[in-house]
Parts: C-alpha cells; structure tokens; sequence
C-alpha cells in the first residue's frame, strides 16, 4: 500500500506549473541514470590501482566488502522506495523517519554529494576528451584549452538535462554502454592473452592479505559506488516507480559491484605488482598486450565519456530536491515550477549547471590539474553522500518500527550501513590528509553550518514550512506533466 501525502498549498496568485514529465521512465532507463551516477568505468581505470597499494591480493575483497555495504545501503533505500515515491530522492524518504529537520539535513547533503560529484567529474572529462584530441591529432592543449572544454562539456550536461530526462538518461547510458563495453573487451582479451597464466589463485587463498590494507580498499571501493541510489529521485517520472526504483537501485548496485570485482581480478592478474606504480593501468594493459595504435584513442575517449554521463545523472537529481523544496517553500517559489515544454526544473538546472562550469573554469585558470580537480571536489561531494546514506539507513529503522513493519534484515542492514558510512568519514579526515584534502571536511562543516542557518531562519520566520519538509510526494505534485 502506498501513501501520498498533501502538498503545501498554493497561493492563489501562484504561477501555474507545468509539472515533472509522469511515467515515461522505463526499468531500463532507470537503471541508467544509477549506472550512469555511479560512472563504473571512471572508477575501474584508477579504483582497483589505489585499493592494491594496500590491500594487494585482497584487492577483490575490498570490492567484494564494499558492494555489501553499498547492498545494505540500497536496502534501506528501497524499503522507503517501494511505499513512496517522490522527486525529492533521500531528502523525502528521511522525513519519514527522523521529520523535517532530519529530512532537511538529508538533502542538503545529499545536494552537496550530487553538484560536488558533477563538478569533479567534469575536471576528469575535460582531462579525457582533452587528451583524446590530443592522441587524434588535434593540437588543443593548455589552460585556454582545458576552459574551453569545461564550458562546453559543463554546457551539453547542461542543456541535456534541461531538454528531457528521457534524453538526459539515454545519452548517459549510451556512453556508460559504450564505455564499459571497451573496457570489457580490453579485459576479456587481456585475460585470452595471458592463456592459462589467467587464473591466479593466490587472489582466492588470502593468504598474506594484510587486513588492514583491506579495510582501507573498503573504503575507495565504497567510494566508487556513490550516487548509486540516484534513481530515487525520478518517482513522479519512473513508470511503476514502486516496483521499478527499488530494482533499478539493487540490481545497478549488484551489477556493478561484480564488475568491479571481475575487473579488480582481471588488472591484478595481468600487471601483478606492477599495478601499484603504472600511472593508468588500463592503458598499460592495453601496451602490455599489444592492442593496436588505434585502441588508445578510443580507450580515452571511452573514460571521458564516463565522466561526462556522471556531469548529467546527478544535476538531475540536483533539479528534482529543489524542485520539490521549492514546492514545500524551503527555498524560492520560483525553483518549484518547471519548464513548460520541456517538463523540466530548469531554473535549478541554470544555477547548478553553470555553478559546476565555474568552479572548474577557476580552478583550471589558476593551474590545478583537471584530475586533482576530480579527486578535491569529488571528496568534497563524497561527505555529503556518507550523510545522507546513514540517515536514509537510521530513518529506515525508526520507520519500520514505528510501521510496525518486520524490520530484522533493515536492523542489520542499517548497522552495517551506519557503521561504514562512519569509518568511510573518518578514514577520509585521519591521518589527515595533505594540502588541499585536509581543509575539505571544513568547507563541507561550512557548508552544513549554514544550511542549519537557513533551517533556523525558517523556523523564526516561517514555522509553517517546517511542516511540509519532506511531505511531498509523486501523486501530490501540481502540474499537468
């Protein structure tokens, strides 16, 4: 049985709106915006690398470790899911447990997490496509360059997100598709190459895996799975939400955690120790097995595109949390209302797109490399998600219980969700890091600080909004969409 709760009521001078496009999400597609936020390939050409360093043979346990928490994560999630659905992602789902102040802290980290994944991984597209050009023999190269490539790779994110979520989702899939499919066939060959030398068992055994070193991959495997749940805020858009959300989010998890895991084996088995040094290890497998001059190139082009497809999937769900806090009055009026044509928020979308482009125009105009720009804004992001992740997962206990809801698999889940979040934020703050990852964690306080400002600010001023926080789901929305 599902619920629908009242929208906060319009003034009768309101501008009418056009409303969030209804139903034309397919399973597929929603599976393609998760997949497509999760960017499985960026991650697979650096990820398995970084966890070898200290984990070694336990490479593959690190990643298996990581996809059960992420599994447990999604668990929760789909449990709120599969009784509501709402554009308002986590932020709608945490009112339901922990009411407006905890749905309020849900989104606003959930926002961060999802522009500061934008923002980075536009550094690493630009980083792509730029050598891309370069290995065609496109002389385009330097800081003009670079500018350029994040105005106009942050502008076509842009604009296919405000065109249409179905255009926004299908252009991330197709080059999510396009890209994991020539890392495949470069893995696959690469073990057809290495014959019977392929199966390396000593991965299997454990024997000599430092722990430790297993427990830190955890926390970079966890890492690639972020926005991994994204599908959540296409409730009003997503055909069957009910039943389609919570199986695009387990099943996308599920899916790209064994591709993690077949990849971790695959770049171990090939490279050995020298994984730990190689500065891209796809690229040195492909030399490694003699791929031909053209495979570079593609191969590029193939990286670039994943971090492009994780540009457009989480300004989505940037555009549909305001959208609904624009509705329920939390921020401006005027950010509920959608395009006309088109059915989307495009007044966030115009905020957040150009926000992303700026910041990376900025830090490319002083000098910081577009891959430094990934890893400081990503990290930046990646606060966000490990708070809005726990409390999806404490909100989902004090739900069920109060459902009266059989709530034994959500205890353990929760707990395992909780508790990783937590060690994933500490491993991330201690040792503290070097410059510039030891200040993050402040700016993401900062950040958090004033958006309890505003929260505060509502409560004196305005108390009645307070109430509507996280209240507005698919069936309660305005618009003809």
């Amino acid at each position: 049985m599902t619920t629908t709760s009242e929208a906060p009521a319009a003034r009768a001078d309101a501008p009418t709106d056009a409303g969030l496009r209804r139903g034309v999400m397919s399973g597929p597609e929603l599976a393609a915006q998760a997949i497509a936020n999760i960017a499985p390939s960026a991650v697979i050409a650096f990820t398995a690398a970084g966890i070898f360093i200290g984990a070694g043979n336990g490479t593959m346990l690190s990643f298996v470790l990581a996809t059960i928490v992420i599994l447990s994560v999604g668990y929760c999630v789909a449990v709120f899911a599969k009784k509501h659905a709402s554009a308002g992602s986590l932020y709608t789902y945490v009112a339901k447990g922990l009411g407006p102040f905890g749905a309020y802290l849900a989104g606003v980290a959930l926002l961060i997490g999802c522009w500061g994944i934008a923002a980075g991984s536009l550094g690493g597209s630009v980083s792509y496509f730029n050598q891309f050009l370069l290995l065609i023999g496109v002389p385009f190269e330097g800081v003009f360059a670079q500018i350029t490539l994040a105005i106009v790779l942050g502008g076509l994110a842009t604009l296919f997100t405000i065109r249409g979520i179905r255009l926004s989702a299908r252009v991330s899939l197709v080059l999510e598709l396009v890209s994991v499919a020539i890392i495949l066939v470069l893995l696959v060959l690469a073990l057809v190459w290495a014959g019977p030398n392929a199966w390396d068992p000593a991965q299997f055994s454990l024997e000599g895996v430092p722990f430790q070193g297993v427990a830190a991959g955890m926390v970079l495997g966890i890492l690639g799975f972020v926005g991994f749940s994204s599908a959540d805020a296409l409730g009003r858009e997503a055909k069957n939400p009910y039943k389609a959300i919570p199986r695009a989010i387990m099943w996308s998890a599920l899916g790209v955690g064994v591709l993690y895991v077949f990849s971790a084996y695959t770049q171990i088995a090939i490279l050995g120790d020298d994984l730990a040094t190689v500065a891209s290890p796809l690229e040195a497998i492909s030399a490694k097995i003699g791929m031909p001059a053209w495979f570079g190139p593609v191969l590029t082009f193939g990286v670039g595109a994943s971090f492009f497809a994780v540009v457009v999937a989480p300004l989505n769900v940037v555009g549909r949390i305001i959208y609904v806090m624009g509705k329920e009055g939390v921020v401006a009026e005027r950010f509920g209302r959608t395009h006309e044509r088109h059915l989307t928020p495009h007044r966030v979308l115009l905020v957040a797109g150009p926000a992303a482009i700026a910041l990376d125009v900025v830090l490319l105009a002083i000098g910081v490399h577009p891959m430094d720009i990934v890893v400081w804004v990503d990290t930046y992001g990646t606060y966000g998600y490990m708070v809005a992740y726990a409390l999806v997962a404490i909100a989902c206990v004090v739900y069920t219980r109060r459902e009266k809801m059989r709530n034994g698999l959500v205890w353990v889940c929760a707990t395992v969700a909780v508790v990783a979040m937590a060690y994933v934020f500490f491993a991330n703050v201690w040792p503290v890091p070097a410059w510039p990852l030891n200040v993050i964690p402040y700016l993401f306080l900062i950040t958090m600080i004033a958006a309890l400002a505003w929260y505060l600010h509502l409560a004196k001023r305005r108390p009645e909004v307070l109430a509507n926080i996280g209240n507005t789901e698919t069936d309660a929305l305005e618009g003809v969409g």
